[in-house]
């Protein structure tokens, strides 16, 4: 209605415009020259519509203006193909005709006639043409044709939206038939000019009697015969009703315990359908229901057995569905009957006659509670005392206490208690039991045959066990000597007992036990026991002697100890004597030497040895018979080594085993152990050789010999009998030669003047001996000329070659020689260069190896001295301080050095020096340069960080004034004291020239070491050279110890005596190592001892990579101090270089 009365305005004022225009009266004389005018139209779109015009004077001009625009007198109207003028022009009609009228045609129109002969300009009265477009659809929010789902209660939106209409429609919208009230509409212009569309918005709130109808929507126009309509069906949803529980009966919620339940729950209506489910106490027990659509109802069966623990449950139906507020819920609690599920009797049914007896009668649980009463038979007792107690799912327990004097007459009568109530009338609860009636026997006693007859072994013996009366029946059991007599035997054993059942007869029974008798038989006391009756009777039985189990077959002893050999024999009468036998002789019964069998027969022995290892025969013999035993003693004895192959040899990589062989009791497989015999733990270790023992043989397996392996190794052999045996074996390993050469090229410096000597030193290691040969530049020397002497030495695997050349002129000896040493597995060689005496080579490596705030200790490597001594100057400065300082390295041959009187925080340069007697190392190099900077006070002192060692400075810096003019002041103190320093100068050299000729090193020692050592390079361990000169026709020799390196050690050179005092007379303690090698030993005097100090590696076969730094740097060391010589007895070279 509102709708409507919000477009009737606008409606009423068009109809007005155009059907009041339309329905204007015409005058009643129409206007001169026409006959008939045009009227305003309505006309709904798409129909033909004729616009009259009339003209009094035929043959005129005439056509039609739409809207001002004139059309044109040809009747068909070009550009209008649905226009074209119609009647008969020759009586004036010119009616303008308009088929499929659409929007375009509504206007306004006039029919025009043109001036002519006939008469003037005529133009007719404007009409309107009125087009109505219907609307064409409409559009519904939610959509049309739809299942809408809403929610009963809730409000919801709903706009129609017409199409292009003229006039504008007027929309209604209905739902289950009735209009909605709550309706709002807009009217909006429309695609083209004169069209309206409308937009309606309705506010719905359905209900439940909505649900399935349809909300339609319906648009009315005058250009419509009947309204349009858009319609969409609702689904309304809405709650269920209540459930309703159909309890069958009229006593709600009263069940007996076992009944089966069943209980329907209905609920009507909701949308959809409601949902049920069955609680029991709160928990779900049931959710299964079914619905019929039809009458709108869903439906729940709980179906159930009534149990007693359901007295007092809570039964509950819910219903709900999607749209429930909440869960609607019908409840039902439970009163459940229910009788005692059982009757107890606590007691024993088997009692002792002639006792009170106490029995106590409880029922179960019940609802409502029991009573009970006792039936002895068919004899009602009275209970003592009766009681009533809360029992479970809210029932009672009944209890009856009854006490009554048993009887043996009682024995086999059946009591009962029973349990009645008003409530189960129809059912009885009782509990029987039968008495038992215990008494005993009346009496016991045994038959057979008579104590203290003595019975031979062998002899079937029948005792029988009688007794009278009892309950229960007597067992009647049946013990020897406390244990229960069975007939369980071993298979292979004679059958030896046989017990029999109780027999019965009448009130007697017995029980039989017959035996064949045997040596255990013997006062053994046989008692029959029924109850607490019992008899007994004891056998008497003969028997020979007879060896018990534990009668010992094997005897162990130690050799020098004793033995008894033990005798554990059973016999009836006493065993008559004991006789012992040891390989076919008897042993005497009044006993020996190292022998004596005592009275219980067992045989001892004192100081066993092991000849008396073997089998000892036992025989023992009574009235009855004789017995005969085998014992055998095992005398155990410490091990002695019978064979150990020394020395062992292999070639190095191969495979060779050190073999053990010992004659020992007991022979055990973890008997054998190995040592290897050395100082280091290293060369201790036996991890890669393989141990095995078999037997009295033992072996130390070695695989792919290597040179470390090498040496002594010691056998032990320990049985548990002491003292182990131990045995000592050499292992050799082959080895081609190895010549010490500590760099390519080895100097010696000698003077070239024909009047000095020179020893040139060729040292190798190798098994077996070695065989030195020489060359001078690749030329073999001869060795039968008489200015070449040779001596070569040998100890174990160390071999030494001592070349001399006598007279040693530069022209013909000043050459590279070579020493090769040879042995069957190969050649190893070395050059040694005869070179003049020069001056000292610049020392090398340089370091600091700790700072302190005060001090520095300095360290370095030794170059070549050229044949003399010499000696090592610090120059320092202090960076920022003008001038240097010296300190010359005391002693002269020291490698390490504390620079003392140092500033702390302070960067210093420290230059080395070596000098000899003929000059410094170098003016140019000026010794080797090395910045430091000492720590702080406040810094801890230590090693200074990594350095390379350094090199002497790239050239000569910048000089401040203020040192040059002190530099100059000390070249004029310097000036004085090169006097006093020629002088002394003069002296030096002729002490240098005497020493050449007439001094022997002093130091010397024993021995060669036979032991392997670590590498250790040193500064004064590093490069050195010899020089020998002498005036004497007998060659001297000076150690080699300050250049040479350590070459790996043989096994030769291990003394095998380390360690043992030989106080042990079971060490097998081996001789020399090689026999084969020739011990020479340097006579006493001019040669002294060879090699006395060289120092050699354990391991390393490769010389350290800082001996090659400076192929100058390895070098003998001269030989003593040089005593100063007259300046007419200078060497040639000597006075050349100070010329």
């Amino acid at each position: 209605m509102a709708l409507g009365t919000m477009l009737k305005a606008p409606l009423l004022l068009l109809g007005l415009l155009t059907e009041g225009l339309a329905q204007l009266a015409i005058p009643a004389s129409v206007p001169r020259g026409f006959w008939a005018l045009p009227e305003n139209l309505t006309v709904v779109e798409g129909a033909s519509v004729e616009l009259r015009c009339g003209v009094s004077t035929p043959g005129s001009a005439v056509q039609w203006a739409k809207d001002g625009l004139l059309l044109g007198p040809d009747p068909r109207i070009p550009g209008f193909p649905r226009y074209r003028l119609e009647g008969d022009p020759a009586r004036g009609e010119f009616h303008l005709h308009i088929e499929a009228c659409d929007l375009s045609d509504d206007a306004e129109y006039e029919c025009q006639v043109g001036r002519s002969e006939m008469g003037p300009e005529l133009v007719s009265p404007r009409v309107i043409l009125s087009v109505l477009v219907p609307p064409k659809l409409l559009h519904l929010t939610p959509e049309a044709g739809t299942m809408v789902t809403w929610v009963a209660g809730q409000e919801y939106v709903v706009s129609c939206l017409s199409g292009d209409a003229k006039p504008a429609p007027d929309i209604t919208i209905l739902l289950n038939g009735q209009t909605i009230s709550d309706i709002s509409a807009n009217m909006n212009e429309g695609s083209q000019q004169k069209l309206f569309t409308v937009e309606a918005t309705a506010r719905v709130t359905p209900q439940s009697s909505d649900n399935g109808q349809l909300l339609v929507c319906e648009a009315s126009s005058p250009a419509l015969e009947a309204p349009i309509k858009a319609s969409f069906t609702v689904n309304v949803l809405f709650p269920p009703g209540h459930p309703v529980i159909e309890w069958p009966g009229l006593d709600e919620g009263h069940v007996r315990a076992g009944q089966s339940l069943e209980l329907p729950c209905v609920a009507q209506g909701g949308n959809p359908l409601a949902t049920l489910q069955w609680l029991k106490n709160g928990q779900p027990v049931s959710t299964a229901w079914g619905t019929e659509h039809t009458q709108a109802v869903a439906r729940s069966v709980l179906v159930m057995t009534v149990r007693p623990e359901d007295h007092g449950a809570r039964l509950s139906c819910e219903a709900h569905n999607s749209v429930s507020a909440g869960t609607q819920e019908r409840s039902i609690t439970l009163q459940v009957t229910f009788p005692p599920s059982a009757i107890t009797i606590l007691g024993s049914a088997s009692q002792v006659e002639n006792k009170n007896v106490t029995l106590s009668c409880i029922s179960k649980s019940s609802r409502p509670r029991v009573l009970l009463r006792w039936w002895l038979g068919w004899r009602q007792l009275l209970p003592m005392e009766e009681t009533i107690m809360d029992g479970l799912h809210g029932g009672y327990i009944s209890m009856s206490n009854l006490t009554f004097l048993v009887r043996r007459e009682d024995n086999g009568l059946t009591l009962t208690c029973e349990a009645f109530s008003e409530a189960f009338t129809k059912e009885t609860f009782k509990k029987s039991l039968t008495l038992n009636i215990k008494y005993p026997a009346q009496k016991l006693w045994i038959e057979g045959a008579p104590e203290g007859q003595k019975l031979r072994a062998g002899t079937r013996v029948r005792l029988v066990c009688l007794a009278i009366g009892g309950n229960p029946e007597p067992s009647l059991t049946w013990y020897k000597d406390s244990r229960t007599v069975t007939e369980s035997r071993l298979p292979q054993e004679p059958r030896r007992m046989q017990l029999g059942n109780v027999e019965k007869s009448g009130s007697t029974f017995s029980r039989e036990l017959v035996l064949v008798t045997g040596p255990s038989d013997n006062q053994a006391k046989f008692t029959c026991k029924a109850g607490q009756l019992s008899a007994s009777t004891q056998l008497a039985v003969q028997y020979r002697p007879e060896f018990l189990g534990e009668q010992v077959l094997v005897v162990t002893a130690v050799e020098q100890g004793e033995a008894l050999l033990p005798v554990s024999v059973s016999a009836n009468p006493a065993p008559e004597a004991f006789n012992w036998t040891f390989r076919g002789y008897r042993l005497s019964p009044a006993g020996g030497p190292r022998h004596r069998i005592l009275s219980s027969g067992a045989l001892h022995l004192w100081n066993v040895t092991r000849a008396d290892d073997g089998l000892y025969q036992l025989h023992c013999q009574n009235s009855e018979g004789t017995a005969e035993a085998l014992l055998r003693l095992d005398v155990h004895y410490a091990p002695t080594i019978r064979a150990l192959q020394d020395p062992t040899e292999v070639n190095v990589g191969g495979s060779v085993d050190i073999v053990c062989t010992v004659d020992a009791n007991p022979i055990l497989p973890g008997m054998f152990s190995w040592e290897r015999l050395g100082e280091d733990e290293e060369d201790q270790s036996l991890d890669d050789m393989e141990k095995i023992s078999k037997g009295p043989t033992g072996r130390l397996r070695i695989h792919q010999a290597k040179l470390a392996q090498a040496g002594a190794y010691q056998c032990i052999v320990d049985n548990g009998v002491a003292p182990p045996a131990r045995g000592l074996v050499r292992l050799v390993v082959r080895f081609a030669p190895q010549v010490e050469h500590p760099t390519p090229l080895t100097k010696v410096a000698a003077a070239g003047d024909s009047t000095s000597s020179a020893t040139l030193h060729c040292r190798a290691r190798g098994v077996p001996n070695i065989v030195f040969t020489w060359t001078k530049n690749g030329v073999p020397l001869d060795l039968q000329d008489p200015r070449y002497t040779e001596h070569t030495y040998h100890q174990g695997g160390v071999h030494s070659s001592l070349l001399t050349i006598a007279n040693v002129s530069a022209a013909q000896d000043y050459a590279l020689f070579t020493c090769t040493a040879t042995n069957p597995l190969g050649s190893d060689q070395t050059n040694i260069q005869l070179v003049s005496i020069s001056r000292p080579d610049p020392p090398s490596g340089l370091k600091a190896v700790s700072l302190t705030p005060h001090s520095v200790e300095l360290e370095w490597k030794p170059g070549f001295d050229g044949g003399l001594p010499q000696r090592f100057c610090i120059r320092y400065e202090a960076l920022g301080t003008p001038g240097f300082h010296y300190v010359d390295v005391l002693p002269p041959q020291a490698t390490t050095f504390t620079l003392t009187g140092l500033q702390p925080s302070t960067r210093y340069k420290v230059w080395l020096l070596a000098s000899n007697a003929l000059g410094d190392s170098g003016l140019a190099d000026k010794g080797t340069q090395l910045p430091i900077t000492t720590p702080g006070l406040d810094q801890p002192s230590g090693e200074p960080e990594d350095q390379l060692p350094t090199e002497p400075p790239a050239g000569p810096s910048g000089l401040p004034l203020l040192p040059v003019l002190l530099g100059l002041g000390g070249l004029l103190l310097l000036s004085n004291v090169s006097c006093v320093g020629g002088v002394l100068w003069q002296r030096r050299l002729r002490r240098l020239a005497e020493g050449v000729s007439g001094k022997t090193e002093a130091e010397s020692e024993d021995r060669v070491r036979n032991e392997y050592e670590e590498s250790q390079w040193t500064g004064e361990q590093d490069t050195r050279s010899s020089t020998v000169s002498t005036t004497e026709a007998e060659p001297y020799y000076r150690s080699l110890r300050d250049f040479s390196p350590r070459l790996p050690p043989t096994q030769e050179e291990v003394s095998y005596s380390q360690g043992f005092t030989g106080e042990d007379e079971d060490m097998a303690f081996p001789g020399h190592l090689y026999d084969e090698v020739e011990r020479t030993y340097p006579l006493s005097g001019a040669w002294g001892p060879l090699y006395d100090e060289v120092q050699m590696g354990p391991w390393d076969l490769r010389w350290p990579e800082d001996a090659y730094q400076d192929p100058r740097g390895i070098y003998d060391r001269v030989a003593g101090d040089l005593d100063t010589l007259e300046p007419d007895s200078l060497l040639f070279e000597l006075r050349g270089h100070l010329v």
